[in-house]
């Protein structure tokens, strides 16, 4: 029992002492790899740690598609005419545009790093002592989310190209409990309870995302007394442009860059939006991309079985009928090169169901159980660079982790950049998904690790670097005052927060990177013990 009140030691990693040497004892695959070189283990553990973030690319690609018919499925609504008094039958969209944005989208495309925290409380049950990959890698994360994807969507519209946000309301609510979230997650390690967190603060963690839902929702539909008195901007009858999304099927296209499957010569559908939700108007037409009905409610079951054998096929192929147009042969022979690296990755997601049966959920199912089997490896991959170089392991999660697992925020942020015509999506992805960091990325997990041991041993969670993550949270607060302030300045000067002439789009690109550098930076001398 006395072993448990112990923090973990070098001995929790595998390091033992040999003749003055510490070797790292721990291994992935097979002893013999302690056998090998340290530089050379951390060379195979980093390439490794790089080829499972390709995978977890690769899934985000079918992962977005699920969500894509999940978002888009419709109901019939019946209502009567006042005036003719006859039966109006139409259809609208199960899904709020904002709780969409909150929930499917920014949760989505949180997962990994969710995954990879609760996996981490998982592997340290029964220790008083919480990991450190979870809670490092989702601050790490944040700061990711705010710096480098904001400095990345500003410069995605075209040259003197603006896009602002059009529901100021809705964004000043997701900010303000993103910004809540981080200042919660200091009071509860420097304040109430220095360097523990009990159950009920991990409760309170988790409870307060359905908070964030509620006041989000609230100020969506103008709730008196719940919402700001802020009137929302001017909506176009289609946030996407047509010409974005209205595509012609193609023989043989490629399935992981555009998501059309070919079934037969007479079979034919178009590209489902992930932000097609975004309608501005409620009672129009539905759009044209969107298909009236998913394969579950056709009970097609030879389109069923079609879809999911031409996946196998496309896995397959190391040529689409794209590379084949391709007049250069080294540029054909690099696409090769590609797919077949993406070969075994293509094959395993392969098993996913198509996404057009029962309106994408089972598919969306089936691709957090490939994240979260990717985000196990990751954190094996991780401990063992930690444990071979001697690098804190916070460290490798504000870094290499931060950044990997962010990828799908990155690719979701940028679309919605790029194909709506106002700034919403593309930056309350960014809001929203850090606050599903804390709330759900770092509460669930401590709430798994803190009532266990309340129940076993009646003791609270012990946080074994927490002076180290609470001045990761004062960097990112302070950085991310000169974020928001240089958003407010040029909604201020420009009139949108994205865009504008490239000039000033580079210069606010790079003063973004330069926050995230300075946030990386000193976080990582703070839990290193350098500063």
């Amino acid at each position: 029992m006395n072993s448990v009140h112990k923090p973990p030691s070098n001995s929790t990693l595998g390091v033992s002492s040999i003749l003055g040497h510490e070797v790292c004892e721990s291994y992935l695959l097979f002893p013999g790899e302690t056998a090998l070189g340290d530089a050379l283990r951390t060379f195979l553990y980093f390439l490794g740690l790089a080829y499972c973030f390709i995978g977890l690319s690769a899934i985000t690609e079918r992962f977005f598609r699920s969500m894509e018919n999940v978002v888009k499925q419709t109901r019939e609504v019946v209502e009567i005419d006042p005036h003719t008094n006859s039966t109006v039958v139409r259809r609208e969209k199960v899904w709020n545009y904002t709780i969409a944005d909150i929930t499917l989208l920014a949760f989505g495309t949180s997962f990994p790093q969710i995954s990879l925290a609760t996996i981490d409380a998982l592997k340290n049950l029964g220790d008083l002592y919480a990991g450190g990959l979870g809670p490092g890698t989702l601050v790490g994360s944040a700061a990711f989310d705010l710096f480098p994807i904001h400095a990345v969507c500003v410069m995605v519209p075209k040259a003197g190209e603006l896009k602002k946000i059009s529901d100021l309301g809705v964004w000043i609510v997701e900010l303000f409990w993103s910004f809540w979230a981080y200042f919660w997650l200091y009071i509860i390690l420097k304040v109430w309870t220095p360097d523990i967190v009990t159950l009920w603060e991990a409760l309170l963690t988790v409870l307060q995302f359905g908070v964030l839902l509620v006041h989000a929702y609230a100020q969506d539909k103008r709730w008196p007394y719940l919402s700001l008195p802020l009137t929302r901007g001017e909506r176009p009858e289609d946030w996407v442009p047509e010409e974005a999304t209205s595509y012609k099927h193609v023989d043989n296209v490629d399935d992981e860059h555009s998501g059309i499957i070919q079934i037969d010569e007479n079979y034919e559908r178009g590209i489902v939006d992930i932000f097609s939700i975004h309608s501005g108007s409620r009672r129009g037409p539905m759009y044209h991309n969107v298909p009236a009905s998913d394969l579950a409610e056709s009970s097609n079951e030879l389109h069923a079985l079609s879809l999911w054998k031409e996946q196998f096929v496309d896995a397959l192929m190391l040529e689409s009928a794209q590379t084949k147009k391709l007049g250069n042969i080294y540029v054909r022979a690099l696409q090769m090169l590609w797919r077949l690296l993406l070969a075994p990755w293509r094959v395993m997601f392969a098993l996913v169901p198509p996404c057009q049966i029962a309106h994408g959920w089972i598919a969306f199912v089936c691709c957090l159980t490939f994240i979260s089997g990717i985000a196990y490896v990751v954190t094996k991959l991780t401990d063992l660079i930690s444990c071979v170089t001697g690098i804190n392991a916070y460290v490798i999660a504000f870094t290499a982790l931060a950044s990997g697992t962010s990828w799908p925020d990155l690719v979701a942020s940028k679309i919605a950049a790029e194909r709506q015509t106002t700034a919403d999506s593309a930056i309350a992805n960014i809001t929203c998904s850090n606050s599903v960091n804390i709330y759900v990325g770092i509460g669930v997990p401590w709430l798994i690790d803190t009532a266990y041991n309340f129940i076993a041993y009646r003791e609270p969670l012990r946080i074994q670097n927490a002076a180290g993550l609470s001045f990761s949270l004062i960097v990112f607060f302070a950085t991310s005052v000169g974020c928001i302030s240089v958003l407010v300045l040029r909604r201020l000067t420009l009139g949108a927060e994205l865009g504008g002439p490239k000039p000033w789009a580079w210069l606010t690109s790079i003063f973004f990177m330069l926050l995230w550098v300075i946030f990386v930076t000193l976080s990582s001398l703070k839990v290193s013990g350098i500063i």
